[in-house]
């Protein structure tokens, strides 16, 4: 076969292969160890010495031509293979892209900051204290006698006989009068422990306890103060009313109730007068200084404010309940 039939054979077999593994084939074919172009090499053997050099540079030559071919060929399936790929993992930027998930806090951390937002533009200032009480913080200096049903197994989480898990954070306020001289304006919200649950109820629960201690403090104080608490906090025109109660630490005692659009009065915490032995059990001079407390359970106000029924639910880590709240 004439060296030029066989360049152009193998230009016809490269420009016809669609693959890398069929352009290899071709190369094997004609510039392999037995291909056409090697067996015209092979055959050089044959010529006389006059004409090996003209007959080997052609051959050459014609390698060259192949080689330059192949390699063109296989650059030109690689730019396709590149560019299928890319019409494939192919992006449209116009689309939206993947949002991350953003949290969010807890229905009953907002309500806690709603309501220290609230006081501490009064003044009030945040107080922390333990969750491990003894006896002293959490009843006596509350003046809550021996035999009070608060202060029984079935109401109260014991470790010892005079420690417990704090059942109010009212010991907050008594640590803070035991160290501090008035006047005093604080909040204590934190977690407090009864035993209890149903719907209504858990065993743990959140509460904010109010304090306020001055000369010439009064009821009518208290009574402002907390009915536009209720209004901010439930960002309507409600009626708000205080019904006289009894609460060991308070004297005068009251329960407030609100009534919101739908007619029904509702309990949504307690207050009152601090008891003159409350104060002369800290220390305070009870002829000199008097002052109000309030107490308002925060999962309760947080489900009159959203109008969660069951209690439960705020613990129960459901992420499709939480998202509701941000």
């Amino acid at each position: 076969m004439e060296l030029n039939d066989i360049v152009a054979q193998a230009e016809s077999a490269i420009a016809a292969a669609t693959t890398p593994q069929e352009l290899d084939a071709v190369r094997v074919e004609y510039m392999g160890k037995k291909g056409l172009l090697t067996e015209q090499l092979k055959s050089l053997g044959k010529l006389s010495a006059e004409e090996r050099p003209a007959a080997g540079q052609a051959i050459n030559v014609a390698k060259q031509q192949v080689q330059q071919a192949i390699n063109a060929r296989n650059e030109a399936l690689k730019q396709a293979q590149l560019a299928e790929k890319l019409a494939a993992e192919r992006i449209d930027v116009t689309l939206p892209g993947r949002r991350s998930a953003v949290g969010g806090f807890h229905p009953v951390t907002q309500t806690i900051q709603r309501i220290e937002q609230f006081f501490g533009d009064l003044g009030f200032r945040v107080v922390e204290g333990p969750e491990v009480e003894d006896d002293f913080h959490n009843f006596d200096a509350l003046n809550i006698p021996a035999n009070h049903p608060a202060r029984a197994d079935h109401d109260t989480f014991y470790f010892t006989p005079t420690t417990m898990l704090r059942t109010q954070t009212s010991g907050v306020q008594i640590r803070t009068m035991e160290t501090e001289q008035p006047p005093l304006r604080i909040i204590s919200p934190g977690r407090v422990y009864r035993n209890d649950y149903d719907q209504t109820h858990t065993p743990m629960f959140h509460q904010v306890e109010g304090l306020m201690v001055d000369t010439d403090v009064s009821f009518t104080q208290l009574k402002g103060i907390l009915e536009d608490f209720l209004v901010n906090f439930f960002e309507e025109s409600l009626e708000v009313r205080f019904r006289p109660s009894y609460f060991p630490f308070t004297e005068p005692s009251a329960e407030v109730d609100v009534r919101r659009k739908d007619g029904q009065w509702l309990e949504v915490l307690g207050c009152g007068m601090v008891h003159p032995k409350v104060l002369q059990a800290v220390g305070i001079d009870s002829e000199k200084y008097t002052g109000f407390a309030f107490g308002m359970g925060v999962e309760r106000l947080t489900m009159l404010r959203y109008g969660v029924n069951d209690l439960r639910a705020f613990f129960e880590n459901d992420v499709r309940f939480l998202k509701q709240f941000n």
